[in-house]
C-alpha cells in the first residue's frame, strides 16, 4: 500500500525560491558588470593624424596675415584737358621714363583756341606798334610847339634888350620897352609850360605803351597755356618706373582730371597684410616682420596700422628692409608674420586646429604604449602662429593629437592603428 509523503511540496517550493534568487542575483551582477565596461574604442589610422609632443623652451609669439606687395608710391597720370583717345603707345608692364609718351589725345576745340591765341598775340603787338607811332607823333608835335615858343621867346628877349638899350639912349619910349619885356616874360612862362607838357607827354607815352605791353604779355601767356595744353595731348609718364595700368581705350572720351594710367617703381615695394582684428591689438609700429613671397623671405618692420577694420581684418603695412627676391613685383600675393614677443621659457605644443588663446579645450593624449589615446581637458595660454602655451592638463613629454577630431566627439578613447 502507498505511504503518504509529507513535506515534499514545501521542499520543492524552497528550492524554486532559492534558484530564482540565485538567477536574479546573477543577472543583477552581470548587468552591473556590463554597465561598468567601457565602450569599445573606435579604430583610427595613426598615419592620418597630426601628433605633437609637449615640450618646454623659448617661444616666439607672432601673428600671420595674407596680403600683397604694393608700390610705396603710385603716380596716377591725369588728363590735363578734355579729349578723345586717338592712340595708345604702351601697355601695362612697359618700363617708362619721365618723357615717355603713353598715349595721344585729340581736341579740335583746344587746337583752334591755340591758333586764336596766337592771332590775338599778333593783334596785340600790332596795336602796340600803332599806339607807339601815334604817341610818338603826338610827342613830336608837342616838342615842335615848344620849339616855336622857344623861338618866339628868343626873339622877344632880343627885342626887349634892344628896346632897353634904345631907352637908355633916349631913342625909345619907356612904354614900348615895358611892352616888349612883358611879352618876353610871357613867352618865357609859356616855354616852361611847354617843357612841362613834354615831360608829362613822355610819362603818358610810357604808361600807355606799358599798358599795351601788359596786354601783349597777357595774350602771350594765354597762348603759351594753350600751346602747353595742346602739347599735353601727348600724355607723358612724368616719372621713371613701370606702367602698372592703362585705364582708357582708343576712342574713349576723357574729361579733364580723369586718371589715364598708373605708374609705380617696382624696386620700392611694401607689403600690405590683412591681420585678423582680434590679433592686431598687440601689433605696434616698428615691430619686426617677415614676408614670404614663396620665392624667398623678406625682412621688414611694421610702418603703418590702419585705424579701421574691414570685413574682420585690419591692414598692416610692412616696410621692407632687405633685398627683394627674384620675381617680386606689385600685386604679388604674399604671407606675412609679425613678431610680437619672445618668451624665454614656457611649456608649449603645436597649435591645434581648434584652440584659441586663453581657453580650455579637450585633446586626445596618446598612451605610453602608443596604441590608444584618451581625451583630456587642456587649458591654453598665450599663442603664436604655430605654437601655443600649455597652462594645465598636460606635462612635458606628453604626446597629443592636434588634428581635427570633431568626428570623434562622442568618444573619450580611440585606438590607433
Amino acid at each position: 500500500m502507498d505511504v503518504a509523503r509529507t513535506g515534499v511540496s514545501r521542499k520543492k517550493n524552497i528550492k524554486r525560491a532559492i534558484l530564482a534568487v540565485v538567477v536574479l542575483a546573477a543577472g543583477s551582477g552581470l548587468t552591473f558588470w556590463l554597465s561598468r565596461l567601457q565602450p569599445a574604442a573606435v579604430a583610427v589610422e595613426a598615419s592620418t593624424l597630426w601628433p605633437d609632443t609637449v615640450k618646454r623652451g623659448p617661444m616666439l609669439r607672432n601673428v600671420r596675415g595674407m596680403g600683397t606687395l604694393v608700390p610705396e608710391e603710385i603716380l596716377f597720370v591725369p588728363a590735363i584737358t578734355d579729349g578723345r583717345v586717338d592712340r595708345i603707345f604702351l601697355r601695362a608692364g612697359a618700363a617708362v621714363q619721365p618723357d615717355t609718351v603713353l598715349l595721344e589725345l585729340s581736341n579740335p576745340e583746344l587746337q583752334l583756341a591755340a591758333v586764336d591765341a596766337d592771332w590775338l598775340v599778333k593783334q596785340a603787338e600790332a596795336s602796340y606798334k600803332d599806339l607807339k607811332v601815334k604817341l610818338e607823333s603826338a610827342r613830336l608835335d608837342q616838342e615842335s610847339a615848344a620849339a616855336r615858343v622857344q623861338s618866339e621867346l628868343v626873339q622877344a628877349k632880343l627885342t626887349s634888350e634892344r628896346d632897353e638899350a634904345l631907352l637908355k639912349l633916349g631913342l625909345k619910349a619907356d612904354l614900348e620897352f615895358r611892352l616888349s619885356k612883358a611879352k618876353a616874360d610871357e613867352l618865357e612862362g609859356r616855354y616852361k609850360i611847354e617843357r612841362q607838357r613834354i615831360e608829362i607827354t613822355k610819362e603818358s607815352v610810357e604808361a600807355q605803351l606799358g599798358s599795351q605791353q601788359v596786354q601783349i604779355e597777357k595774350q602771350k601767356a594765354a597762348r603759351a597755356l594753350k600751346q602747353q595744353q595742346v602739347a599735353q595731348l601727348k600724355v607723358r609718364a612724368g616719372a621713371a618706373g613701370v606702367l602698372q595700368q592703362m585705364s582708357v581705350e582708343v576712342g574713349q572720351r576723357i574729361l579733364m582730371g580723369a586718371a589715364l594710367a598708373k605708374i609705380a617703381q617696382p624696386t620700392r615695394l611694401k607689403a600690405e597684410l590683412k591681420i585678423a582684428e582680434t590679433q592686431v591689438k598687440e601689433i605696434a609700429l616698428g615691430q619686426p616682420a617677415t614676408v614670404d613671397t614663396r620665392n624667398g623671405l623678406i625682412q621688414g618692420v611694421v610702418s603703418r596700422i590702419d585705424p579701421a577694420a574691414v570685413n574682420g581684418t585690419v591692414t598692416v603695412d610692412v616696410k621692407l628692409t632687405s633685398a627683394l627676391p627674384a620675381g617680386a613685383r606689385p600685386d604679388l600675393s604674399v604671407d606675412g608674420t609679425v613678431d610680437l614677443e619672445r618668451i624665454a621659457d614656457v611649456i608649449q605644443m603645436g597649435r591645434p586646429v581648434y584652440g584659441q588663446p586663453f581657453s580650455t579645450i579637450t585633446l586626445f593624449r596618446v598612451n605610453a604604449d602608443g596604441k590608444e589615446a584618451l581625451r583630456v581637458p587642456v587649458k591654453l595660454g598665450r599663442a603664436s602662429v604655430n605654437a601655443i602655451e600649455v597652462v594645465e592638463g598636460l606635462k612635458v613629454g606628453d604626446k597629443v593629437i592636434l588634428s581635427d577630431m570633431s568626428q570623434y566627439d562622442t568618444h573619450n578613447r580611440i585606438r590607433l592603428q
